[in-house]
């Protein structure tokens, strides 16, 4: 198995085209739609690069990189961040009162497509587990995106979730790697983005004609995007599905 090399993000430069080959599959476009987590992600960068890694392959190029944010949570599930957002809300705040956290979560996980089962994600996951631990947090929760969910859109996440392969393992390929390391399924996010934005920037992410209100099945799209015509709207809401790994 491959060893990757470990450091943070902030240890060095790269270039704008390495960078966009890393995520060349990471994200849909239409990501950057959630209004509630541009309120807070340049905090985030600012103040928690200590958990913000990447990891490098033998020939010291970018494989994979992951970043997280310190809270503090109960353990109860009850008490899980309402959205991602509100994750990073809890961060920032923390750190703004000097508060302890005692969690990690995770926030982001893309590999490069070039090093897909190369052992790079667990690996990246296990960094970012290590670095909870070097930092005294307790617990690492992630809110994780299943890769899959976008092929079967009007699936109901808490049934999606549910699928199982013939080993009973869990049939989205993302959440039986966070399974298969040990992590366990706590809750479903139902409502973990949303993403709003006019009709004509949906067009223009999704790549569609958006004619006329009402729900549309878009690329990449998890659930329906649901056109507004009258008040040049469309939203999106993203479920997740929480994992916690310690």
């Amino acid at each position: 198995m491959t060893t990757f090399g470990i450091e943070l993000s902030s240890a060095r430069s790269w270039s704008e085209e390495e960078m966009e080959d890393l995520f060349a599959e990471g994200f849909p476009e239409f990501i950057d739609g959630d209004k509630e987590v541009k309120k807070y992600i340049a905090r985030v960068r600012e103040s928690f690069k200590e958990y913000d890694l990447v990891l490098t392959d033998e020939r010291n190029e970018l494989a994979a990189t992951g970043w997280g944010v310190p809270i503090t949570w109960s353990g109860e599930v009850g008490q899980l961040p309402l959205t991602f957002a509100d994750a990073l809300r809890q961060s920032v705040e923390l750190h703004d009162a000097s508060g302890v956290p005692n969690t990690l979560v995770i926030g982001g996980a893309v590999v490069h497509p070039a090093r897909k089962g190369s052992g790079v994600a667990e690996s990246l996951i296990g960094a970012l587990c290590d670095t909870a631990t070097a930092h005294q947090l307790g617990n690492v929760i992630a809110p994780v995106r299943p890769t899959r969910k976008h092929l079967y859109p009007l699936m109901d996440i808490d049934h999606y979730a549910a699928w199982r392969r013939s080993d009973a393992k869990p049939w989205d390929p993302w959440l039986r790697l966070h399974v298969r390391i040990g992590g366990q399924i706590i809750a479903i996010a139902r409502q973990a983005q949303t993403m709003t934005a006019s009709v004509s920037q949906w067009e223009e992410w999704t790549r569609l004609e958006l004619p006329d209100s009402g729900d549309y099945i878009i690329p990449k799209g998890m659930s329906p995007l649901h056109i507004d015509k009258m008040e040049d709207l469309g939203t999106y809401v993203e479920p997740n599905i929480w994992v916690r790994h310690r």
